[in-house]
Formats: C-alpha cells, sequence, structure tokens
C-alpha cells in the first residue's frame, strides 16, 4: 500500500505563548514556523508525492503552502478527520495552567479513558484519524499505485496517536511519543502490517523514494537494512 508522510504543523504562535490551541481559530505560524515551511521543499525534494492531504486549521494549511507552491498541480485535499484533538473547555487555556488539572494526570498515564470537558476523548480522536488515514491510503493506492507516497499534514497528538496504531502500542502509550514541530514521520503500509520508517525526523528525506526493499514487499530486512542507496 502507500507510504504515508505525516507532517506536522510548523511552529505556531500558540506553541510559543504556552496555549493549547486546539481548534481556536487564527491560530498561525510563528516566524520560526515559516522557517520550518519554507524549508519543507527542500527536504521532500528527492521524494515524488501523489497528494498532499491537510488538516483545514490554518497553521496546518500554513505549512503545506511552500510545498504546493514548490509544485505546481500537486493535489491538494482537506481532511476534517486529521483535524486537532476538540479540546473543548481546555482550547485557549495556558499549559502551565492545565498541568493543575486533575485531568491532566491521566491524558499523561491513561489517556484512553481521558475526555476532554465540551471536547472530545482521545480514543474518539484516535479512531477518527486511523480511520482517515485508512480511506485515503486505499485511494491514493487505486489513483497512483502501490508504490505512491503523500503527504498528510495534522497535528502533535493526532501523530503520535496514529504511530501508535502502526507500532501496536496502547494509546496509554502513546504519550511516550515526541514529534516536534515541522518533524516528518513516515510510515509505509503493507497488506499486513506498517512500517515505521521515521519519527519526527528534521533533516534529509530522500531515502524516503520508493525502493524494493532487500527483504521482498512487505518483510522487515533483518540486520536493519542499508538505508538509502
Amino acid at each position: 500500500m502507500a507510504t504515508l508522510i505525516l507532517v506536522r504543523h510548523g511552529r505556531s504562535t500558540a506553541n510559543t505563548s504556552g496555549v493549547l490551541a486546539g481548534r481556536t481559530p487564527g491560530v498561525a505560524l510563528d516566524e520560526r514556523g515559516a522557517a520550518q515551511a519554507a524549508e519543507l521543499p527542500g527536504r521532500l525534494a528527492g521524494v515524488p508525492l501523489a497528494a498532499v492531504v491537510t488538516s483545514p486549521l490554518q497553521r496546518c494549511r500554513e505549512t503545506v503552502r511552500p510545498l504546493l507552491d514548490a509544485r505546481p498541480g500537486l493535489p491538494l485535499h482537506a481532511e476534517e478527520r486529521i483535524s486537532e484533538c476538540d479540546y473543548g473547555d481546555w482550547s485557549g487555556r495556558k499549559l502551565a495552567e492545565l498541568m493543575d488539572e486533575p485531568l491532566m494526570q491521566v491524558v499523561q498515564a491513561h489517556a484512553s479513558a481521558a475526555a476532554f470537558p465540551g471536547g472530545e476523548s482521545l480514543r474518539t480522536m484516535q479512531a477518527r484519524a486511523v480511520d482517515a488515514v485508512r480511506d485515503w491510503n486505499a485511494r491514493i493506492e487505486a489513483e497512483h499505485g502501490e508504490d505512491a507516497v503523500y503527504v498528510m499534514c495534522s497535528h502533535g497528538d493526532i501523530i503520535k496517536a496514529l504511530v501508535a496504531d502502526a507500532l501496536g502500542l496502547h494509546l496509554d502509550l502513546f504519550q511516550r511519543i515526541q514529534v516536534d514541530p515541522c518533524s516528518v514521520t513516515a510510515i509505509r503500509y503493507t497488506r499486513l502490517r506498517p512500517f515505521l520508517l521515521r519519527l519526527g525526523d528534521t533533516g534529509d528525506l530522500a531515502a524516503l523514494a520508493p525502493r524494493e526493499p532487500a527483504g521482498g514487499a512487505g518483510e522487515a530486512e533483518v540486520g536493519g537494512g542499508a538505508g538509502a542507496p
């Protein structure tokens, strides 16, 4: 199946002010975030892309804009199911202030039981994001072939939850995963299992171009493989 390149949006004004943005409108990239987004086309220059799928929120749309400008004609699709978690009443509040909330301990250690007041549960967030990825994998493969690679720009908790699913980790462990702003996480999906190719990568990505694995399609490379040719 397709290879998915997950891009977390660049650093935002909410990140630098220590605010849990959630779905609050008008949260843009800050100066550093805009620079990170501008570097993305160069980092992905060696990777053929079939499409870009993005969260509809402003910070994600701003992150993929330089990539789209560098590749005229690359299809862009908005996908509500990979939008930020609905943090409900927590949205717009200072993270330092939220650390004193009893629910924060549940969010950190028992995420599968966490539901945000006036918002959604982390289980619901993961389920909708996983459904979106599986639907897009099938669509991209049907339209572009099984070696197709596509980009999906989303948010930290969404990407962490997708990585947990790909690795077969319980959602309660997803807080052990970290993805920095504008980092790239890549997952190659096969008929039987996914392979995590990159996690929170902020460097060169040319090795993500499709190639035949030494062990054959769908098999792990014993010993770890030789990397990029």
